[in-house]
């Protein structure tokens, strides 16, 4: 769908929005209201651990009477806002997105919407019974330049769309942060690395392939490299103790440790320390207690760390995706697409068409209009974009300002879950021939 304006008719007073889940994406995605604080005010935060939930209150000026330990709480009271923006980990986002949604807030949920099928489903169920929106938290579906992609497809510039290759370079510290020592590391805690991940990039494919229903899907992927096998002799179980740190590139200390020396607190540093403003004394603390100081070979992780999906689309179209852990870009996405008149390929900054006809090539990119002082780490200011149009959205009652809302996303995830169960089962899934898992 066209994002519209964000002006024009709707509420004459701020959206007002309660957050749950004061962590990193909840404290981001609140920054809109200090943006444009005469669209949005967040009026209520709900989060067990005090320094964030405190935090987030201070920044937004909340009531202490609108401060929670826990969500229900808030389900308890009388309904005091319009929108909620649910920020917890993947295993906890289904009650809560119900439970909300019952009561007749809008939704923003981050992306994945839930960690099996069947939640997704009583999401979706939830929020269309009680008539209230459903953003989910795929941001790059806001992202202006990947977006041109699919107003180029649809302008018909390359003609009939035969075939799609999409890369997603994790990046090799930011693997090693999410998903060998982080909060992603663990599917038992968390979900897979395919949803966790790379549901925007299923998302993504499935978008650009239109109308088209996925007939079937297979996929392959493992844990490489991350294992004890792997342990260097000599390493230390810890990388402030370990003698041969200096030669790891997945360093503890190279990766949070210098960069606060060097005056650089945000994204990855600021997630190590959970009670306090991240400095060398709470870093140098957080790596010798914390989960983010071990070994990247002596972690709990069992979710891949290289994974590929192929795709047959109806007509024949064809896609396939890889998501790798060691690269030198961090989630700089990189896509081809083929069709019966050109070529499209983007390489994470702009677009590039070759036409089959002219044998010329034109390129293409498009304005991110984010404010300069908006500081929303990663996905090159989408996530501004997203909580652009959920906002609008809210203030002009117009759901068709949404992108990723209900419908196309539960697809985009049932395919996510059938590529799951594909390398699982280690066979071709043809989809919708069985339950999902």
């Amino acid at each position: 769908m066209r994002q519209k304006s964000s002006q024009g008719a709707g509420m004459s007073s701020p959206v007002r929005v309660i957050v749950v889940g004061a962590g990193s994406r909840g404290e981001n995605y609140s920054q809109f209201a200090s943006v444009h604080p005469e669209r949005m005010k967040v009026v209520g935060v709900a989060d067990p651990r005090e320094f964030a939930r405190k935090k987030l209150q201070q920044q937004h000026d909340i009531e202490d009477d609108n401060v929670f330990e826990d969500w229900p709480r808030i389900i308890a009271r009388e309904k005091f806002a319009d929108a909620v923006l649910i920020c917890t980990p993947d295993r906890l986002h289904k009650e809560p997105a119900v439970a909300f949604a019952k009561r007749g807030y809008h939704v923003l949920l981050e992306k994945p919407m839930a960690t099996t099928a069947e939640d997704c489903k009583e999401i979706v169920e939830a929020c269309t019974q009680s008539g209230v929106m459903l953003t989910v938290g795929h941001v790059l579906r806001y992202d202006p330049v990947i977006h041109k992609i699919k107003e180029l497809i649809d302008a018909g510039v390359v003609g009939d769309v035969a075939h799609i290759q999409h890369l997603e370079p994790v990046g090799f510290y930011h693997f090693a942060h999410s998903f060998v020592r982080g909060n992603w590391r663990n599917e038992a805690e968390s979900s897979f690395a395919l949803l966790a991940k790379s549901c925007h990039d299923i998302d993504l494919i499935h978008h650009w392939a239109g109308a088209r229903r996925c007939v079937k899907v297979s996929s392959f992927g493992a844990v490489s490299h991350f294992t004890k096998e792997n342990k260097p002799a000599g390493a230390a179980g810890r990388c402030l103790d370990c003698s041969i740190e200096g030669n790891c590139p997945y360093s503890a200390s190279k990766i949070y440790l210098d960069r606060v020396k060097r005056g650089h607190v945000g994204w990855p540093v600021s997630v190590i320390c959970s009670d306090s403003l991240p400095d060398i004394e709470s870093v140098t603390q957080a790596l010798r207690t914390g989960p983010y100081g071990r070994c990247v070979y002596e972690c709990d992780n069992d979710v891949c760390s290289n994974q590929v999906v192929n795709m047959e689309f109806e007509g024949g179209v064809t896609a396939a995706f890889s998501m790798v852990a060691f690269t030198e870009e961090l989630c700089k996405r990189k896509t081809t697409i083929y069709g019966s008149k050109g070529e499209l390929s983007y390489d994470g900054h702009e677009i590039r068409v070759f036409d089959f006809l002219t044998q010329k090539s034109t390129k293409h990119t498009a304005p991110s209009d984010t404010p300069v002082h908006f500081s929303m780490s990663g996905h090159g200011g989408a996530d501004y974009h997203l909580m652009d149009a959920f906002i609008s959205a809210v203030a002009n009652n117009d759901a068709s300002l949404i992108r990723s809302g209900p419908e196309e996303t539960l697809l985009s995830h049932m395919l996510v879950f059938d590529a799951e169960r594909s390398r699982l089962e280690g066979r071709v899934i043809y989809c919708g021939d069985a339950n999902h898992s």
